[in-house]
């Protein structure tokens, strides 16, 4: 990774911060009390030995100063309890507020973005990545401030008693941060790659369990397994390189500490025995002197040790934002408009001229599209698989963006409010979504406000009372559906679509899963939809093409025919796609 894009996400990960502001001073402030008690804590310590060892005082005499002594050691141990806690909820509150971030960001690209990468990936960049952000904020952020504000403490303590030993704090101090950065560098692109192995494995894994009855089928398990145990390999690999680099660097800093301390230890030894007698002040060569600066020589790099171990935390954090980062920089087709509102009536008029859709990376998705929607009608959308039907629809749904010209109601949509032109559609797709919870949660999903008498309404034109009476409206739907046959979660979804009492009905193929009655049934329920909306349904049954208003034929990402169902029959390319539907029925 270049030293830019490293500089440009560590800014962006303390750009972050601002939700947890207060704890991040709080947890600061009191690691610098910590320090002031930890000097007087070795103030104490010196004494005593001092007292005993030279001046040879009663213990007796002595007891305030252990009683001070071990109230400084239940204060530092009570500071470092509350500091653990503050910096579990600064990452708890911080991991929160970017998987909101990512869910909505989610919520805004839509299936087009989404359906780029596997499910696998996505979960490794909600969960395995964020999570490794939690010790950048809990550990390294406060850290970073206390290498410096705890050294600063103790060389002000240390300088007036010895000034050698102080100046031999100042001038070995920089060597840790120094070796500190030169591994740290190392390890950020050590642990972006062992992110996306992470990635990668994750992904495989989840699309193989997935399609792991079809693998068994064509006994192709032996291979996948294999496919999977290499990418397995490569993730041992790769996390072994970042602990190769944690270890490395914490070696490298207990060997410049180490050698640090010993040379104010080899300078106090030789003071002692006369050999060196510069650097005293008035203090003079105490025994305390010495003790005092040799208990805190530790604690003087310490802060600087504990920055060094949590550098592998900002090189995790730094790997793990480049993916975030990416996905949240992702330009979405809400990003460019203007927020006007659209008049909204009943049915919504829609119009296109040499519309072109656009994909993620501003691609032409489709040729130039001129069409018209009038309100109120219902218009079917025919074309084999990768015409450009789905583009359109997404384009429809403001998840992508284009070029040319495409109105509802008069307002060009790439100027609209998206969020208010989604209130009003409604979907019904191949496979509709139902989530765990009962049938009046998922009924009444995307805050749909309705009365009980409107909900018995809808259930009854979609043909799904029948059911739900049965099971009841509070009866339990498990992830996936589980609880309900196909045919009824799409009279659900149905239902759905009817209260939202949204001006555009889009139906992608509603009926493509289901068996000859369930399919009547859902239909029965779609034919009952009155002309209150515009509905645009990408379908292939010859029944439905019939009762259609217009249809809109699609070749190769462009509109080859437009008309009714007689006009389209007689010649063309729509001809040609019936009789390939009759022979294949036949």
């Amino acid at each position: 990774m270049e030293k830019s894009r490293q500089k440009y996400l560590f800014k962006w990960l303390r750009s972050q911060q601002k939700p947890i502001k207060k704890e991040l001073n709080l947890n600061i402030l009191l690691a610098t009390l910590s320090s002031l008690i930890l000097v007087a804590q070795t103030w104490l310590l010196a004494s005593l030995l001092h007292a005993l060892i030279i001046e040879h005082s009663a213990r007796s005499a002595l007891i305030p100063q252990f009683i001070g002594l071990f109230i400084c050691f239940a204060l530092r141990a009570g500071i470092l309890y509350i500091r653990e806690k503050i910096g579990f909820k600064c990452g708890q509150k911080l991991r929160n507020f970017i998987r909101r971030q990512i869910l909505e960001k989610i919520h805004a690209v839509g299936p087009a973005v989404i359906n780029g990468k596997s499910a696998g990936s996505w979960a490794t960049l909600m969960l395995e990545q964020v999570e490794n952000l939690h010790n950048f904020y809990a550990r390294y952020l406060p850290q970073q401030m206390l290498s410096v504000i705890v050294p600063c403490v103790i060389l002000i303590a240390v300088f007036p008693l010895n000034w050698a030993a102080g100046l031999i704090m100042l001038l070995t101090a920089p060597l840790v941060p120094v070796f500190m950065i030169l591994v740290g560098i190392a390890a950020a692109d050590k642990s972006q790659r062992n992110m996306d192995t992470l990635a990668k494995l994750s992904a495989q894994f989840l699309d193989r369990l997935r399609g792991l009855e079809t693998l068994r089928l064509f006994d192709r398990t032996s291979e996948q397994t294999r496919h999977i145990e290499q990418a397995t390999e490569d993730f041992r690999k790769t996390t072994m390189d970042v602990l190769k680099m944690a270890f490395l660097s914490s070696a490298v800093l207990e060997f410049f500490t180490s050698i640090s301390i010993a040379v104010m230890a080899v300078y106090f030894g030789f003071s002692y025995l006369g050999q060196i007698e510069f650097g005293q002040l008035s203090a003079g060569m105490t025994l305390f002197v010495g003790f005092f600066c040799l208990i805190l020589a530790p604690e003087f790099y310490q802060p600087l040790r504990d920055l060094g171990a949590y550098y592998h935390d900002r090189s995790a954090a730094i790997g793990a934002a480049d993916a975030i980062v990416n996905f949240l920089d992702t330009e979405t087709a809400s990003q460019r408009r203007q927020n006007i509102q659209i008049l909204y009536k009943s049915a919504v008029d829609i119009s296109a001229e040499n519309l072109v859709a656009l994909s993620p990376q501003g691609k032409p998705l489709t040729q130039p599209l001129t069409f018209r929607i009038p309100a109120g009608s219902h218009t079917a959308l025919v074309g084999q698989s990768g015409a450009g039907k789905t583009s359109l629809m997404n384009v429809l749904l403001g998840f992508l963006n284009y070029e040319g010209s495409l109105k509802i109601n008069g307002v060009e949509l790439s100027q609209a409010d998206i969020a208010a032109w989604r209130r009003q559609i409604a979907w019904v797709g191949q496979n509709p979504l139902l989530l765990h919870g009962s049938i009046l949660d998922n009924l009444l999903l995307g805050d749909i406000q309705a009365t009980q008498a409107e909900i018995d309404a809808a259930l009854q034109r979609a043909n799904a009372k029948e059911f739900t009476d049965k099971l009841g409206l509070n009866s339990e739907i498990k992830d996936g559906g589980l609880g309900v046959s196909v045919g009824q979660a799409q009279r659900l979804a149905v239902a759905r679509a009817l209260l939202r009492k949204g001006s555009l009905l889009l139906l992608d193929e509603p009926t493509a899963s289901l068996d000859a009655q369930s399919e009547n049934q859902v239909l029965q329920a779609l034919n009952a939809i009155d002309h209150a909306h515009t509905t645009l349904m990408i379908t292939h049954r010859i029944e439905d093409l019939k009762h259609s208003d217009q249809i809109l034929v699609m070749r190769q990402g462009q509109i080859v025919q437009q008309g009714r169902f007689e006009e389209l029959s007689r010649q063309g390319y729509f001809a040609e796609l019936l009789n390939r539907r009759n022979q294949d029925i036949q």
